[in-house]
């Protein structure tokens, strides 16, 4: 049998890694920036943090130069300095278009990835990592950041965001949207 028609055994974990940053955490983040002001969005707490601002870009220039750029074999022109030199006045709508971009691409990197392709060493950032290293490390750091933005949100709006909702919470806690999410099968 011709190896190449062999199905990815790694199809369940970068099935998972899409689900992660395409619809678990960028609707997060999209959501926290669509409620935030201008100012919102680009305050910071002190001088050594960042901005909700920030770590989108951050996140976006992460994702295109880990995965859409290493793996995906497309130019890398990022300028990561400047991810956190930015002070605005960019506005939400067009920080969630470029996280948004960033996000889909690596998600169609991962769609056709082999196990050859996976298993590769890369350099990146003058690291040498596997394509699976890298997907993970992108994953990892996205949930991260995606964490200090919801806290960022909270700590600006005062409210609690109503991400978060188990099995046991009350009816009134749950919609149809969160009562039918389900993570893909591995």
């Amino acid at each position: 049998m011709n190896k190449a028609l062999l199905p990815n055994p790694w199809q369940p974990f970068l099935k998972l890694a899409e689900h992660s940053l395409l619809r678990h955490h960028l609707p997060r983040i999209e959501r926290c920036l669509g409620l935030l002001s201008a100012e919102q969005i680009w305050w910071r707490p002190n001088p050594a943090s960042n901005s909700a601002g920030n770590l989108a870009l951050h996140l976006a220039g992460n994702v295109r130069q880990w995965i859409v750029s290493a793996l995906g074999g497309a130019p890398d022109s990022r300028r990561r300095d400047q991810e956190f030199a930015e002070r605005g006045p960019m506005p939400g709508p067009e920080l969630v278009k470029v996280l948004g971009a960033s996000v889909r691409d690596a998600c169609r990197v991962l769609r056709r990835l082999s196990a050859t392709e996976l298993a590769r060493i890369y350099v990146i950032q003058g690291l040498q990592v596997t394509g699976l290293n890298a997907i993970f490390h992108v994953v990892e750091h996205f949930a991260f950041h995606t964490g200090q933005i919801i806290f960022i949100s909270k700590q600006q709006l005062r409210r609690d965001l109503d991400f978060t909702h188990l099995p046991g919470d009350t009816p009134r806690h749950r919609t149809r949207a969160t009562a039918s999410r389900k993570l893909p099968v591995i």
